[in-house]
């Protein structure tokens, strides 16, 4: 994977898998407000984000509207008022704008078959045996785990079974000789069939992406002689599957992820992405303004029910803090050039209570890559930095090593790892302090991180003059690295 984009290295298979979906029949005599759809109006067929008032009857009656504006109820969440629809009528979301009760509107995507990149291939790490001080046999190699002292933290606890964390992401190989024993099924699913969750098990398995299985081997890969270790290595793993085969985690996903998260009482989450098609969105387009909102109640929605959400800052090297331009979107067509401003949101990391994770390689330093922005990072972690070779050490320049599907184990840099480095520390607190909210586990995650200072002048390790940054802040809350690099040492003693 480059470190070109947060997650988004994209599987072989190019299709977008439509869910099959049921339109809602209106009850005898009963007739819709909605103006009939406008006859040979016919485009791609598109999912939207419609959102109404969180209750059971305004929920259904925005059902029956988009019915008859020529579009099919994927999903409801009544909880938060938002319901997923398709349709290939290209005025449906006008229509729909129109209509009293009706808050938002949005396209979730400007292309109905996502398209992208091929994922490439890493070396996978050769078996060993188990060391015979009792580590595991790859255990040497994870320099990231030593650089967060979690080697220590181990010796006072592996976490507790009763802590779940959710990986939102491509689906997590729960065959693999390090996951198997951690995954539950029976809080996994999928979401990425149109956004209505999928409880079968070969549902949530990884199909074109190893990306979530990676992401769990870093937070809780067992000790159990065989591989590696992770950092909450006795906690339970539910996949939550929102990466389609295309590649793309679109608003839909995501909203039934994090919605499933609260239903199924997970303690945290794990987001290595952001939400497809838009890098930013900006309130001031209503596809993307619907997405924000339909986004955030989910997020708002779990957080309620008792779920810290952590999230990747990116992998552009961009001050968040000071948006101008976004050259990348939408992803799933063809990119623009358009100006943006800090109003202009990357979810699910600039939503309010969610941890916004930033990268440093094994020098301790901000990743060359790593996103940055003061007041939107909250903490940083080990995300590994290619640009640098740890001396006498076997361990690809410098990337994280994990877990891969197949029972194999691959190297990787970027945001997407220094985030479950974090979701990993939160676990362990959500361990050692049962009942804990989000806010207090924030609290907690914040004082034991070790604060670093801005450098001096740009940052600019070792590359052009296009990748230098800027910091802003001081030395206990900064653009580049939050409240500091999180300690899960110092996390399991507090």
């Amino acid at each position: 994977m480059g470190v070109r984009r947060i997650h988004k290295v994209r599987g072989a298979a190019a299709g977008l898998a439509l869910a099959t979906a049921v339109s809602l029949a209106l009850p005898a005599g009963v007739a819709s407000a909605a103006t009939p759809a406008p006859a040979g109006k016919t485009g791609p067929l598109l999912s939207y984000l419609v959102n109404t008032r969180a209750n059971h009857g305004q929920v259904q009656k925005a059902e029956r509207e988009i019915t008859a504006a020529g579009g099919t109820v994927v999903h409801a969440s009544e909880q938060i008022g938002v319901v997923i629809a398709r349709s290939n009528n290209t005025a449906f979301a006008a229509t729909l704008r129109g209509l009293g009760g009706i808050d938002s509107v949005g396209a979730t995507r400007t292309a109905g078959i996502p398209q992208g990149d091929v994922e490439t291939a890493e070396v996978a790490a050769p078996p060993a045996a188990a060391p015979a001080d009792g580590s595991e046999p790859l255990e040497a190699e994870q320099w990231d785990l030593r650089e967060i002292g979690a080697d220590k933290a181990h010796q006072v606890t592996l976490g507790s079974r009763g802590v779940v964390v959710g990986v939102l992401d491509s689906g997590i190989d729960a065959t693999h000789e390090d996951l198997a024993a951690n995954v539950d099924p029976s809080l996994s699913a999928s979401c990425a069939n149109g956004g209505a969750p999928d409880t079968s098990w070969q549902s949530w398995q990884p199909t074109t992406s190893p990306h979530g299985t990676r992401v769990a081997g870093t937070i809780a890969a067992a000790k159990n002689g065989k591989g590696i270790v992770g950092i909450a290595p006795d906690v339970r793993l539910a996949a939550v599957k929102v990466v389609d085969d295309g590649g793309f985690i679109y608003p839909e996903y995501a909203v039934c992820g994090f919605v499933w998260a609260a239903g199924h009482h997970f303690q945290v989450t794990n987001s290595s992405y952001f939400i497809d098609p838009w890098l930013y969105n900006c309130q001031g387009d209503p596809d993307q303004a619907a997405i924000v909102t339909a986004v955030r109640r989910a997020v708002e929605y779990s957080q309620d029910n008792g779920v810290l959400n952590v999230a990747a800052a990116g992998n552009y090297n961009t001050d968040l803090a000071h948006k101008t331009t976004d050259t990348m979107s939408p992803d799933d067509t063809t990119p623009v050039t358009r100006p943006v401003d800090d109003s202009c949101l990357e979810l699910p990391a600039e939503l309010p209570g969610v941890i916004a994770v930033s990268a440093v390689g094994a020098q301790g330093v901000k990743s060359y890559y790593s996103s940055y922005g003061a007041g939107v990072v909250t903490v940083a972690a080990p995300g590994g930095d290619a640009q640098y070779q740890i001396p006498d050490t076997p361990d690809r320049n410098g990337r994280v090593l994990s877990t891969l599907p197949g029972n194999k184990y691959g190297y990787m840099q970027g945001t997407s790892m220094a985030t479950p480095h974090v979701t990993g520390v939160v676990a362990l607190l959500a361990g050692a302090h049962p009942g804990a909210s989000p806010e207090e586990l924030t609290a907690l995650l914040t004082a034991e991180a070790h604060p670093i200072a801005c450098p001096s002048g740009p940052f600019n390790p070792g590359g052009t003059g296009a990748w230098a940054a800027g910091c802003e802040g001081s030395p206990l809350d900064n653009g580049f690295y939050g409240h500091g690099l999180v300690d899960a040492d110092a996390a399991v003693r507090l």
